[in-house]
This record gives C-alpha cells, sequence and structure tokens, in this order.
C-alpha cells in the first residue's frame, strides 16, 4: 500500500496494520489516522521527486498520500475527478484588511477557476471522498454509507458512482434542495444508491445507519468513522497552502487560517499534512493560528474553548443556514480542540445576521459563490481582530468551503 506505514488511534495512540480495515479504534472508540513512512519517502523519494505540481489536482503530492497516481499498483484503485488544486482569491481590498493592514486570501473550495483543479460537486468533501472512495475499493469494500449534513452524501454519491459501488446517505430533510435533490436523483435513476431522509442533524442520520443500513453490511465511512481516509484527502488542503508559486521558492505558510468547523476532519487533516512537512525538513516548526468558526446556533467547540476543558461536550443543534457547520458533537472534536490550543488559535462563533451580511458584501464586491460556511468565516474577522487573532502584518486565509449554488434557493435573498 504505497508508503503507508501503520494506522494509529490519535487519542491511546494504539497501532494497527496498515491496511486495516476498520471505523473507531477498539481500546477506546477514537479516531485512527494513517501514518506515512516518511523515512522511506526521503530514500525511494529523494529531494522533491515525489511532488508533481505540474498535475492540476489534489494527486500532485503523489507518495505523500497513501495512494500514489505514479504507481502503477496504486493507479487502479484511484478514481480522480478532477478535485483539489484550488486557488487562493486576493481579498486585500477587504476594508478591514486595509485598514488593519493585513493580507487577506480566500481559498475557494467551491467554484472552478480557469487554470486550477475543479471540485466535481463544488465542495471540499470532494477531496476526502476521493480518497475515501479509492482506499474503500483498494480495500476491497463495495457498499458504503454516510451520514450527512448534505455536502459529503452528494459527494460519495459522485465518487461511489464513478467506482461502481452502492451507497446509503442519511441526511436531514432540511437539506438544502439542489444538495438533496441531487442525490435522490441518483437514487431514483439507479438501484445502487439509497436516500434516508431524518428530522435532526448528521446525528439522528447517524444513528438510522447504525439501525439499520451498517447491519445489512455497508461500511460506515462517517466523519472520523473510516480509517483515517478523509483525513489524508483533507490534508491536500494543508499541503496546498504551505506548497510554493514557484517551485523554486520556499515552503511556509500564513500566520492564520480561517475554517468553518462542522466534524474537523479538514483541521485534522491540516495539521497532519504540517507535522509531514516538518518532518521533510521542508517547513520548521511554525503552525498558523488555526481559528474554528461556528454558528452561533450549535456551538460544542466554541463552548468548550471558552469553558477551558479538553472534552467537547454535545449541544442541541439550533438552526442555521451554514448547514455543514450544523454539528452538535464529533468523536473528533476532542483532537481539534487540541490543536486549536497548540496553534494558539481560537474557537469563535458568529451570528446568522453577521454570517447573512458577510455573504451579500463578497457577492456585491467580488461576485464569489461563497457559501455560508464560508461567508462565515469572513464574519468572524471583525472579532478575531478585536481580540488580537488576527494582527497588523499578518497573511491570513479563510476557508470557502463550497458553492453558493449548491444553497440557492435558500440564500437568494441575501444576492
Amino acid at each position: 500500500m504505497s508508503l503507508v506505514s501503520h494506522l494509529q488511534c490519535i487519542r491511546c495512540g494504539a497501532e494497527y496494520a496498515a491496511g486495516t480495515v476498520m471505523n473507531l479504534c477498539p481500546v477506546d472508540d477514537s479516531p485512527v489516522e494513517i501514518v506515512m513512512d516518511l523515512e522511506r519517502l526521503a530514500t525511494e523519494q529523494p529531494g522533491l521527486s515525489w511532488y508533481h505540481p505540474e498535475r492540476n489536482d489534489m494527486w500532485r503530492f503523489g507518495g505523500l498520500l497513501p495512494l500514489d497516481i505514479n504507481n502503477p499498483d496504486d493507479q487502479p484503485h484511484i478514481f480522480n475527478l478532477g478535485e483539489g488544486h484550488t486557488p487562493l482569491l486576493n481579498y486585500n481590498d477587504h476594508p478591514l484588511a486595509q485598514q488593519a493592514g493585513f493580507t487577506l486570501a480566500v481559498k475557494d473550495e467551491g467554484k472552478a477557476h480557469p487554470g486550477f483543479g475543479a471540485n466535481p460537486t463544488q465542495s471540499f468533501k470532494d477531496r476526502g471522498m476521493a480518497m475515501t472512495i479509492s482506499m474503500a475499493h483498494q480495500a476491497g469494500i463495495r457498499k458504503l454509507a454516510v451520514p450527512t449534513q448534505g455536502n459529503a452524501g452528494d459527494s460519495m454519491c459522485e465518487y461511489a458512482y464513478a467506482a461502481g459501488m452502492e451507497a446509503i446517505v442519511a441526511m436531514p430533510d432540511n437539506t438544502p434542495m439542489p444538495i438533496l435533490g441531487r442525490v435522490a436523483a441518483l437514487a431514483a435513476q439507479s438501484d445502487r444508491f439509497k436516500l434516508e431522509l431524518v428530522t435532526g442533524t448528521i446525528r439522528e442520520a447517524g444513528m438510522l445507519l447504525k439501525e439499520t443500513w451498517l447491519k445489512k453490511g455497508y461500511f460506515s465511512v462517517a466523519t472520523f468513522q473510516e480509517p483515517g481516509w478523509r483525513i489524508d484527502g483533507k490534508k491536500t488542503l494543508g499541503l496546498e497552502l504551505a506548497e510554493p508559486k514557484q517551485t523554486e521558492d520556499p515552503w511556509s505558510l500564513p500566520d492564520v487560517v480561517i475554517y468553518p468547523t462542522g466534524g474537523g476532519t479538514g483541521v485534522l487533516g491540516m495539521w497532519k499534512a504540517w507535522n509531514e512537512l516538518e518532518a521533510l525538513g521542508l517547513i520548521d516548526h511554525f503552525r498558523p493560528r488555526m481559528i474554528c468558526v461556528q454558528s452561533e446556533s450549535t456551538t460544542p467547540l466554541v463552548n468548550a474553548f471558552e469553558q477551558g476543558t479538553t472534552e467537547v461536550a454535545p449541544v442541541d443543534p439550533g438552526e442555521t443556514l451554514a448547514y455543514g457547520v450544523n454539528v452538535p458533537g464529533g468523536v473528533g472534536h476532542f483532537k481539534v480542540l487540541d490543536i486549536v490550543r497548540q496553534s494558539g488559535g481560537a474557537a469563535v462563533a458568529v451570528s446568522e445576521h453577521d454570517m447573512d451580511a458577510a455573504l451579500s458584501r463578497v457577492w456585491k464586491d467580488k461576485r464569489w459563490w461563497v457559501c455560508p460556511e464560508g461567508a462565515a468565516c469572513l464574519a468572524a474577522i471583525p472579532r478575531l481582530l478585536e481580540d488580537g487573532w488576527i494582527k497588523p502584518g499578518n497573511k491570513v486565509v479563510a476557508f470557502n468551503t463550497g458553492s453558493l449554488e449548491k444553497y440557492l434557493p435558500d440564500l437568494r435573498h441575501l444576492l
């Protein structure tokens, strides 16, 4: 399996053989992650020979991924639909950036841009699902199930369709219609796909799958429930933030990363990416301040951060247009919180009013198709400046995790 060393529990450190098909660590019911054999990578692919910047997709990172598209043994299992290698959009004319003297860029995972890759379902979920479906295919798994707030289900179906797999998606019945309708259409057209709707959130969707479909032989690829596959797909976000614009330039990181956080796979993925780059000697110990943004309606991480606890207690979910962050609790939240604190960052909440205003502003100013979760990151900037998380001279990156198009018509009144 390429250069995978083993799997390791992110809490207790228990190790499992590379290629083990598992969900949570049986020792403590915590997620596991993939550990790469970086010494072997450095020996077999010295320098940057593992890196292929000529590729316009996330597979440009070659041997640093658990499946290497340049490896003939891995190629039959990789289902590449052009995901990843998304741009950083310049937003230095944002009023607060100009006033406070910091640079601002938006990592756009939604709409396609010329000269870059394109996430096929216009969501950052495509990175994790591209890796998940590919790794599942290699492992011989052909029946998958996922609970989702929406985008992950859409994405899983896209890749499962390409791989010829069967898929069960459970999602809230108030999921935006463009997302729900796309999954429903696949389910109507093919016996390989089934859609279950629940009243509630991803929590209720997960319970339904556990009570029914997992008992029928479907493998759960819920957030953190697969053996580190989604983490390594999302790892490419961190690799892209670090890679140089010109190959001769050094790898480097921004000062602040603002990230909308539901389950938090991307936070673990980026942190893992930077640790691996440091081990390879490409960056030093410096890390960006990680800012996790949630809606005021559902704030499990924010509560734990403000209370100074190490564990994150689930909350009762509220209502928010940022469906992707409406996650009342997560099995990996303790690690997200740990990373936030290690980085010197914070978890903050934004109101629906401020989120709406930020979305309207960026649409009117830039005509960017920023989703509500991306707007939440921009809405957090005044608070981050006031509390000193963003300082003059900082290089700041805010994430837009999907396209506004997927949330219409719910948000049309804001444009």
